[in-house]
């Protein structure tokens, strides 16, 4: 089959992991392959991928091959496939906007971005580069927090009839305005923020349902995280958390049997610890009421490396994304939605999700 097209806007961890993660699988079959929820999706299996555009502002990244910048600085991931391959694709310098939050300026460059000095790449640059390259599906990698940044690739995208994928809790496929403009060009989107495969967003949601279906009323609950990645180091930044502490509270309000109040739910980014660098630490606690009102409370400690977590979800949007463009599927695909994202246009239990999505690879369920 035809390898699947994509282009990457922020070749940071999460880049990373997804494209060693492409390569890693190669030398593998469906009987050994761990770590995948599905092998194969349409007929495309995980290695039937290639980055054909890539785009960063980072000058240790720019204007190297995508195969060497995903080693780069500040990148911090685990590196279980050393040996990619020379892609013969080059990072081109991207468009800054708000992409680079100012207080990253004042820690270590071995944990921060450093500009490149480059010239900021125009709209007319990257759609040509889109086109040019052949492009089917555009990633969204930026940091969190970068609204601007998002919207800009997105038009892009849009002007160069690309599908997206927007990992980043910026809203688009959730946003009817932006998902209109989807519609209208015909051009398939899933959104928005990616759920990880286990992570902490997805075990609250289990847990948060199980309550439900056991009958237990949930009256409070936190859940914190702690990373040392450039992601909790941009985060420190606490005005860009709007849309991230918006995403992962609803991924949690959606399944919980009624609505709790903002005071007794606290979901988000904690602190940043430098030493954990990609791994990502979450303390959950659960507050409830058991048979004739008698008190009960959960606590969980999940450890985690982040960016892994998350390729492995997203390289099976990749190749819904793939399936949706072979049948002429556009605007939101609401099923892989709200299965892959945490803050998807609609938003379903998990097993409802997993079940349309399933729905959805075997083509009984348009999207």
């Amino acid at each position: 089959m035809d390898k699947i097209r994509i282009a990457i806007a922020g070749i940071g961890n999460c880049a990373s992991s997804l494209i060693q993660g492409i390569e890693y699988y190669k030398s593998k079959d469906e009987n050994d392959a761990i770590g995948l929820m599905h092998w194969d999706i349409g007929g495309y299996k995980p290695f039937d991928i290639e980055v054909v555009a890539a785009f960063d502002i980072d000058k240790r990244k720019v204007g190297k091959d995508v195969s060497e910048a995903i080693y780069e600085l500040p990148n911090c991931t685990a590196v279980f496939c050393p040996d990619v391959p020379k892609a013969d694709v080059k990072v081109r310098m991207g468009c800054v906007l708000d992409g680079f939050s100012e207080h990253m300026n004042t820690y270590d460059e071995k944990r921060t971005f450093l500009l490149s000095d480059e010239p900021e790449a125009t709209k007319e640059e990257i759609i040509k580069e889109l086109r040019d390259s052949g492009a089917e599906i555009l990633l969204n990698y930026l940091p969190v927090g970068s609204e601007e940044a998002t919207r800009f690739y997105m038009d892009c995208a849009l002007e160069a009839g690309v599908a997206c994928i927007n990992n980043m809790p910026v809203f688009i496929a959730s946003d009817p305005t932006w998902a209109k403009r989807f519609e209208e060009k015909g051009i398939p989107i899933i959104g928005d923020d990616i759920k990880a495969q286990l992570g902490a967003t997805i075990t609250h949601r289990t847990l948060a349902d199980l309550f439900n279906k056991r009958g237990v009323r949930l009256d409070r609950t936190y859940q914190l995280n702690t990373g040392g990645n450039t992601d909790f180091l941009n985060m420190l930044n606490r005005s860009r958390l709007a849309s991230k502490k918006e995403s992962k509270t609803e991924a949690v309000q959606s399944v919980v049997a009624q609505r709790m109040d903002d005071d007794d739910i606290h979901v988000g980014p904690s602190d940043y610890v430098p030493w954990q660098n990609d791994n990502k630490v979450c303390f959950l606690r659960m507050e409830g009421r058991l048979f004739g009102d008698v008190p009960m409370n959960l606590e969980l400690r999940l450890s985690v490396e982040d960016s892994p977590n998350s390729a492995g979800v997203v390289i099976d949007a990749i190749r819904c994304c793939k399936l949706a463009l072979n049948r002429g599927t556009g605007g939101i695909l609401y099923s892989p939605s709200s299965y892959f994202m945490k803050h998807p246009p609609k938003q379903f239990t998990d097993d409802e999700a997993h079940k349309m999505t399933l729905e959805f690879i075997c083509g009984e369920r348009p999207n």
